[in-house]
């Protein structure tokens, strides 16, 4: 998404040129260039996917809306499968529309893990939940701090259910370095994603990530806590920005590329 004006054999070349050996992919590119083209695409390029997003969105009170997001999720795991990739990204979903039950939602979100982590698991996928900030909380994310992705990932195995670790969305919680150590002592940091915070925000907020280096969060800081929490995996720069997505993919790509080594570089 960081480069999304990239089409997929664009994105995989300029992966190439550039060094980057790992892509995080996300659903509606992979499904509009075809899940099977993508795959062979990746595969014969030499290139990871690291991870897939998104799944989620479990918080709905309508029968027939859980069993379509379910549905979903089930689809979305055989897509991860068939990239290759281990990862299925989760964005719980946000308060039905009228609801103001943050508890019920949260509990929602843990009545369909025990459903797809089996299955999951079957496929040889890891669901990892993403705490966004709780700005998202409404509408787009119940789920706002690492406690309460891992209070919701512990109900289940740690190769089933655990985390996705974003600095855009965790830089501000002072608890954060503690349970990003809690997950790394249960194998349970799946993922680890870098954006930048940049003010003033946009309107609607979404969009509002910043290139890494131009904003308030120190990058090294926190590669340096999920290191020492023993992760070991692939790291994901994941940048939600419109004036990056107006530029040539390819100077954001490089850009991209130069910024991540000049600010976690040891």
């Amino acid at each position: 998404m960081t480069v999304k004006q990239l089409s997929m054999p664009e994105l995989v070349e300029a992966c190439l040129d550039l060094g980057v050996p790992g892509v995080g992919l996300w659903r509606e590119p992979v499904q509009s260039y075809g899940v099977e083209a993508t795959a062979k695409l990746v595969r014969e390029a030499g290139l990871a996917v690291t991870t897939l997003c998104r799944g989620g969105f479990f918080t709905a009170v309508d029968p027939d809306e859980r069993a379509a997001a379910l549905a979903d999720n089930r689809r979305a795991i055989e897509e991860a499968a068939t990239l290759g990739t281990d990862t299925l990204v989760l964005v719980s979903g946000g308060l039905p529309a009228g609801s103001k039950d943050l508890h019920g939602a949260r509990e929602r979100i843990a009545d369909a893990l025990a459903e797809l982590g089996p299955y999951a698991e079957r496929h040889g996928v890891r669901l990892a939940i993403e705490p966004l900030h709780p700005m998202y909380a409404s509408d787009r994310c119940v789920v706002s701090t690492l406690t309460q992705a891992l209070d919701l990932a512990e109900r289940f195995p740690a190769h089933q259910v655990g985390v996705t670790v974003d600095t855009y969305h965790i830089w501000w919680d002072d608890q954060a370095p503690a349970q990003i150590a809690r997950a790394g002592a249960g194998g349970r940091i799946h993922t680890f994603q870098l954006a930048d915070w940049t003010t003033p925000l946009p309107e609607g907020v979404l969009n509002g990530r910043g290139q890494i280096g131009d904003g308030a969060i120190d990058m090294r800081e926190w590669k340096g806590y999920v290191e020492a929490a023993g992760y070991t995996g692939p790291i994901e720069v994941e940048l939600f920005n419109d004036a990056l997505w107006a530029r040539d993919g390819r100077e954001v790509l490089a850009e991209t590329a130069a910024r991540f080594v000049a600010h976690t570089a040891a």
